[in-house]
């Protein structure tokens, strides 16, 4: 089913939206895009640009499948050699994403583009082909994006024409900042509180909103001039304005740009600002000179390169000097000296030696850059490349060229591979034990890339990937998790993928898993289990399992292939035993939390309003339900040690109960409309004037100042409008989810609940004095400490409620909060809306919501697609066994473009000193023992004998199992125990006969001095 461009599945498309935007989501969804070459890189391309969503993929291809397709092109198989690509691929790409047509086009009419496209993508086309079309599309309006691999090579160009609009050039989100004053000047000095700053550099447009004083602000546009983090100057003349008072919100507005692209034949010679790694940004010149060189080389002999072939590579490399060489002396042209040429002969001779080659994982990370650039042209978010890129992994080959014999292809699926990295690769490929934790979009991409390059594909060999995710499947999976589909909903996704990929390459050997990586699954994922493994690969969405495995793979001294993304940013982390540090080496900081006094009484952000609405719909739809369901099912639950432990929470706890199963129990959907329009007054309206009672908008603090500034933004109650669709929107919602708690019909729209709620009779609210609201945390602290008779107040409460063993008519069922179900967003949508009017803070649509309160990560394939790729790399790194310096972690921002790489950094050092010589060891070291029967005292010998120390005292975790400080008998007794025994003795708990090691800690000292010592823990293999 087709939707139209006003139409947007956001049940589809919700992960992209959160990167994308609805309005370019819009314009992808109005513009059709022709790709032209269906080999590797071009199915990835079109599997990327499909499922964003564009309107239609029309696919032309002049090429049949060959040998060399199979390594990269997921879609074909050896059964479809001599078809052609297009045709073969079609079906399969339009099972992706049922809103975007797909269809094949039989012949190419240069005259007939500008009619039908508003993107041309150029794949696997020869030079003098591409320069016609290109610059056909260039005199058209139509944009252009082309891009090749060449094993590890590869390029992209784009022309989106003379007068391309981003609307968009970062994808960042706008700041907002609130004020904390401005002043009466020529140049009005804008201050922003001293816990937000503005992120605003010097040139941004901003708008200035909710200022209380000084209201001729309000509402218009200003260009700043940074003055600090906290403050700057803008362009208006403010001191005849009325004085600022308090509050108001300074907001950054995103403003267009304008570029300008030339043709493909002009940005040729004269290629101006050229994107690439940073890192290697040195010698991006001569890569641009040596694909001319190597076209050349095409055109004249009708073939690239052959695989290994010496001569061929050293005509490649004059072909660039002479091309390079051909190029005017001008400030126009882009040309290199001699020597920067000779500098690089070697990278050249690299890239023609393995241009015939097609990799998977270069063409997926190529596929997802030049999909990204494709969303561009439809969209205008985020700045393109202007205009050319390129890539290269020359460090994943061998250090040496391989010879022609061991490049030579085979006649078989991975010919594209072998003859970039040669036969034994493809074997060690083969017989890869690999373990990927996670199948969702990252592990989709993973296994994909995995079968393409034959990992675990020997059918003799002891190859075999295991595969685990305990999720299913679900409809936002679908936009970027490209091996599910429709039907797949509801299903496991670590055996669908399997599936999925069989079908791609039969001969993939993989086995699913549907069980989390966790201590609780230690019997499944046992010792014997991880030392059967190569490598590690994550595709988790949380850093707790990145953390577990990390511990793993530290243990087992296993590589850890690290990858993640967050909209259009995507990073790598290669983990190599002994040679990098473990992801766990580093952390980010913790999330900071939003003080509670916020939350409950001063919010300024919608953040904070959404937080207090979860934080409400958890306490009432879910922790209600289930408090009350524990009251009647376990016996003594209202005095048993469980919620008597809990005294602060105890009165909170039995309220609910109360509340759920008598005083608030609804009966019919009036009652349930009753309870919202009751919960509204209460949440909306009296707790407010209560906070005002407290502290009226005059209140000074004890230092003279406003009460009501900074950060503390005065509310204003809401009285109930039956005619306001907010207010009647949190009825409905309100009401329909409670009902759907008791069993109760829900409310049939929103007139009936907007009638009925007119109706409720609700008390006057009078204003309690002697009720303490903290202004502070540390004031709700102190007020916590506070001495109450709870007791008392609990069994009060306990004597009004019914005996659990008479209620026999009573239902409910509790509501677990998901982000993704519409009727519970529509509450906390509401709910949270109506708090930010009380308090004047900008309210947020259900999308915005939705992200903000269900903490939803941005996702999209593109992305997806590069960082799975980038991480593969380093698996071929793995492989050879290459140094430190030859492999790479990668930062990239598909928005910017910005792509980045750097060398891992090495683990950290411990140094010891022991019998005067350094003792240097890592998180990766430890000291092994294998003899099962070894005793405490056959410890003591090795440990002195072996490395010069005493031990001092041995422990596991926190139990303490000998010490030179113990009574003499207990100490003698002990040393003759096996080390096995020591443990269960001590700790009077049996060694599960699985377990096949221990973990010992070590205290000891140096023989010579008695100095103590860090040494390395100690591994006792148990059997």
């Amino acid at each position: 089913m087709k939707q139209s461009s006003d139409e947007i599945d956001e049940s589809l498309y919700s992960r992209q939206l959160y990167v994308m935007g609805h309005e370019a989501q819009r314009k992808m969804a109005a513009s059709s895009v022709l790709i032209i070459g269906l080999n590797g890189l071009g199915v990835e391309a079109a599997k990327n640009i499909i499922l964003a969503g564009v309107k239609s993929v029309t696919l032309f291809d002049d090429k049949n499948v060959s040998f060399t397709d199979l390594s990269a092109q997921f879609y074909l198989s050896e059964s479809d050699i001599g078809r052609n690509r297009a045709a073969v691929s079609a079906p399969k790409l339009a099972e992706l994403n049922p809103h975007v047509a797909v269809s094949v086009l039989e012949e190419l009419d240069l005259n007939r583009l500008k009619d039908n496209f508003k993107v041309v993508v150029l794949i696997d086309v020869s030079a003098s082909k591409r320069a016609e079309i290109a610059d056909h599309c260039h005199a058209n309006g139509i944009y252009v994006v082309a891009g090749d691999t060449f094993g590890v090579f590869g390029n992209i160009f784009c022309d989106f024409g003379p007068n391309f609009v981003v609307h968009d050039v970062d994808g960042e989100a706008a700041f907002s900042s609130m004020i904390a004053s401005i002043t009466c000047d020529t140049n009005a000095l804008v201050t922003t509180l001293e816990e937000t700053r503005h992120n605003l550099v010097s040139g941004d447009h901003v708008t200035l909103s909710e200022i209380v004083g000084m209201e001729e602000l309000n509402g218009k546009q200003y260009v700043v001039e940074v003055k600090d983090p906290y403050s700057f100057t803008i362009n208006v003349d403010s001191t005849n304005f009325s004085p600022y008072v308090r509050s108001g919100y300074v907001n950054q507005v995103k403003m267009p740009t304008t570029i300008s692209f030339k043709s493909y034949s002009e940005a040729l010679s004269s290629p101006g600002e050229i994107v690439c790694d940073f890192s290697k940004i040195h010698r991006v010149g001569q890569l641009h000179m040596a694909f001319r060189g190597l076209e050349a080389f095409e055109k004249d002999h009708g073939a690239l390169p052959e695989p290994g072939n010496v001569a061929h590579a050293q005509e490649v490399f004059q072909r660039t000097v002479a091309y390079n060489g051909a190029l005017p002396d001008d400030d126009v042209s882009f040309k290199l000296s001699e020597k920067d040429l000779q500098d690089e002969e070697k990278l050249i001779q690299r890239l023609a030696m393995c241009s015939r080659g097609q990799v998977s994982p270069i063409c997926a990370l190529m596929g997802g850059i030049m999909g990204q650039e494709v969303l561009k042209a439809c969209s205008g978010k985020f700045m393109p490349i202007r205009q050319w890129f390129y890539y290269d992994a020359v460090e994943a080959l061998h250090d040496e060229p391989l010879s022609a014999q061991d490049v030579q292809p085979l006649g078989c699926r991975y010919d594209g591979q072998i003859m970039v990295f040669g036969r034994e690769i493809q074997e060690k490929l083969g017989n890869l034990s690999m373990f990927l934790v996670g199948a969702g979009a990252i592990g989709c991409e993973m296994i994909k890339n995995w079968a393409m390059m034959g990992i675990a594909c020997n059918t003799a060999g002891r190859g075999k990937v295991h595969v685990t995710d305990m999720d299913q499947i679900e409809k936002s999976n679908l936009s970027r998790q490209f091996l599910f589909r429709n039907t797949d909903i509801n299903c496991p996704k670590s055996t669908t993928a399997v599936r999925a990929v069989r079908v791609m390459n039969p001969a993939f050997n993989a086995v699913a898993y549907e069980n989390k990586v966790a201590p609780e699954t230690e019997e499944l994922f046992n010792d014997d289990f991880f030392e059967s493994l190569d490598m590690v690969c994550t595709a988790l969405d949380n850093v707790e399992a990145r953390l577990f495995i990390d511990q793993k793979c530290l243990f087992y001294h296993k590589p850890m292939l690290e990858s993640g993304t967050l909209g259009a940013k995507g990073h790598t982390q290669i983990v190599a035993p002994f040679k990098t540090e473990n992801y766990g080496a580093t952390r980010d900081p913790p999330e900071k939390s939003i003080p509670v006094c916020t939350l409950k009484h001063f919010p300024n952000q919608i953040d904070h309003t959404l937080q207090w609405a979860r934080d409400w719909f958890e306490e009432e739809y879910s922790m209600a339900a289930q408090d009350t369901i524990q009251y009647l099912t376990v016996p003594d639950f209202a005095t048993n040690s469980s919620l008597a432990a809990q005294q602060n929470m105890r009165i909170e706890t039995l309220s609910r109960i109360q509340r759920t199963l008598v005083t608030e129990r609804p009966h019919c959907t009036e009652d349930c409309v009753a309870w919202a329009r009751r919960c509204f007054e209460d949440l909306f309206s009296n707790k407010i004037r209560q906070l005002l009672h407290n502290f009226p908008l005059d209140r000074l603090t004890a230092a003279g100042t406003p009460f009501w500034s900074g950060a503390k933004k005065p509310p204003t109650p809401i009285d109930f409008n039956p005619t306001d669709p907010l207010h009647v929107e949190f009825v409905l919602s309100a009401a329909n989810l409670r009902a759907s708690m008791y069993g109760v019909p829900p409310c049939p729209d929103a007139a009936t609940a907007a009638s009925v709620a007119a109706a409720v009779l609700v008390e006057k609210f009078r204003p309690q004095d002697g009720v303490k609201i903290a202004a502070t945390d540390e004031e709700a602290k102190s007020e916590a400490a506070m001495p109450v008779d709870i007791d008392t107040q609990a069994q009060a409460i306990l004597d009004a409620l019914p005996n659990a063993a008479q209620v026999s008519d009573f239902k409910v069922s509790p509501v677990e909060f998901d982000k993704d179900i519409d009727a519970q967003m529509r509450v906390v949508a509401a709910v949270s809306n109506l708090r930010a009017r009380n308090y004047n803070i900008p309210e947020a649509d259900l999308h915005t919501s939705r992200g903000i309160a269900g903490k939803i990560t941005p996702a999209i394939a593109t992305t997806t697609a590069m960082v799975t790729a980038a991480i593969c790399v380093e698996l071929y790194k793995l492989l050879l066994d290459k140094p430190v310096d030859q492999l790479r972690n990668t930062f990239s921002n598909l928005a910017l473009p910005l792509f980045t790489s750097a060398e891992p950094d090495p683990p950290k050092k411990t140094k010891a000193v022991v019998q005067g010589k350094d003792w240097v060891w890592s998180a990766w070291d430890r000291i092994d023992v294998t003899d099962p029967t070894m005793t405490v005292t056959g410890l003591m010998t090795m440990l002195e004998e072996s490395y010069g120390v005493e031990l001092s005292m041995l422990s596991s975790g926190v139990t303490i199992l000998f010490s030179d400080f113990m009574d003499r008998k207990k100490m003698q007794e002990r040393k003759g125990m096996t080390l096995k025994t020591l443990v269960e003795t001590v700790t009077k708990k049996t060694i599960p006969s699985a377990q096949k090691y221990m973990i010992l800690e070590l205290i000891v000292n140096d023989i010579d001095t008695s100095d103590e010592v860090e040494i390395p823990y100690l591994r006792f293999k148990l059997f």
